[in-house]
């Protein structure tokens, strides 16, 4: 392991760290995690609710609200403050946002209740497709302790993933390690979605970030998740780091298609073209006929590893190559899937199917694509 931070911090000094650009990226970022991981249709639910119970008086609701803020003799209390982030349009927001900084500096002895707005609040924003007001309220001072919840700063994380706001992420992920929250310096949810950050910047810059995480993470022993690993390592791929990319997915198993396609990438880039051969022939040797379960390898992966063996001028190699590359043809184990869509590929970390909400537009203010196809567990 530490042959491995040496060899990565010596990478990164040799480079030269440009500053950052909001053109350099690979592809338009998408969403990192469906509305079920992050809570959002249980809180369509509520809101569906709160919404058909202020029916015939939510515009006096509201006006009462402004009222409140704006008297100090007035409080804020709980239900005041979950009936308004459950019925919040877009022209509330500032509204919301002034309640919520009323009600965080209230007296405490007046709270009875142990309700946790943070991460409700923050999927309030996430459904309204508001980065800068979730932001806004996540920086401000006077919210101190508001948020302090990991699932608050995953859906933030998302919400700013969604909108390639990159720097602001680095900077949300450096207070959760600040906070240390559950006792987690690395907490595996943030810890993915900054990492494809990182990976959808893809510059110099984003590398060395998420060298710095990875580095400062092995170091302890904590053991990264596969979509974790998988990021960072299509990351050093495209930043010309095969060698970094190989180690990083080190203690993955190799049967996953990401891992078994970046790995023999990584081999061919390294010029080891001949370690690279068995990697791809192994899969020939496996036999499950299920179309969903067969070992494949991308298409781009072997044009990649055909460019690099084409360097070499070994016929020898040239030849066992396209042997191996019609075999796997002739097995229907090469596709057309790219490895940015399977690593970018929407996470699903519940196996729960909410009841859908009759009525109500499930997500009508975000810019949320449709869903990718690629089955998580065997990303």
């Amino acid at each position: 392991m530490t042959m491995f931070v040496k060899s990565m911090k010596a990478f990164c000094s040799s480079r030269s760290l440009t500053a950052y650009s909001r053109s350099i990226h690979v592809t338009k970022a998408l969403n990192l995690y469906s509305p079920t991981a992050l809570g959002i249709d249980g809180y369509l639910q509520s809101r569906k609710r709160v919404k058909d119970q202020f029916f015939n008086f939510s515009d006096t609701f509201r006006a009462k609200m402004r009222d409140f803020i704006s008297e100090p003799k007035h409080m804020i209390f709980t239900e005041d403050l979950k009936n308004m982030v459950h019925m919040a349009e877009p022209t509330d927001l500032d509204l919301v946002l002034n309640m919520i900084k009323k009600f965080n500096n209230q007296n405490t002895e007046f709270r009875f209740g142990s309700f946790v707005f943070g991460p409700v609040v923050m999927r309030m924003f996430h459904f309204l497709d508001a980065p800068n007001e979730a932001l806004k309220s996540f920086e401000d001072v006077e919210n101190s302790g508001f948020y302090d919840q990991l699932v608050s700063y995953q859906i933030l994380l998302d919400l700013l993933y969604n909108h390639e706001m990159f720097d602001e992420m680095y900077r949300v992920f450096e207070k959760v390690q600040e906070k240390q929250l559950n006792m987690t310096k690395f907490p595996k949810y943030p810890l993915i979605v900054v990492l494809a950050a990182c990976y959808k910047q893809n510059t110099p810059k984003s590398l060395e970030f998420a060298t710095k995480i990875w580095t400062e993470m092995t170091s302890v022993g904590t053991v990264p998740v596969r979509r974790a690993a998988t990021l960072f390592a299509a990351l050093a791929l495209n930043q010309g780091a095969p060698h970094i990319a190989l180690e990083s997915i080190s203690a993955q198993k190799p049967h996953y298609v990401t891992v078994r396609n970046i790995k023999v990438i990584a081999l061919a880039e390294m010029g080891r073209v001949d370690d690279a051969l068995p990697v791809l022939r192994s899969v020939m040797e496996i036999d499950v006929p299920e179309q969903n379960h067969k070992h494949t390898f991308f298409e781009e992966t072997i044009s990649k590893v055909r460019s690099c063996i084409e360097k070499t001028e070994n016929k020898d190699i040239q030849k066992e190559f396209e042997n191996i590359v019609k075999a796997l043809g002739d097995r229907d184990l090469i596709d057309n899937q790219t490895l940015d869509s399977l690593v970018t590929s929407e996470i699903n970390i519940t196996s729960k199917s909410p009841r859908k909400v009759q009525g109500m537009p499930q997500m009508p203010y975000t810019l949320r694509k449709k869903r990718h196809n690629a089955r998580e567990d065997m990303v």
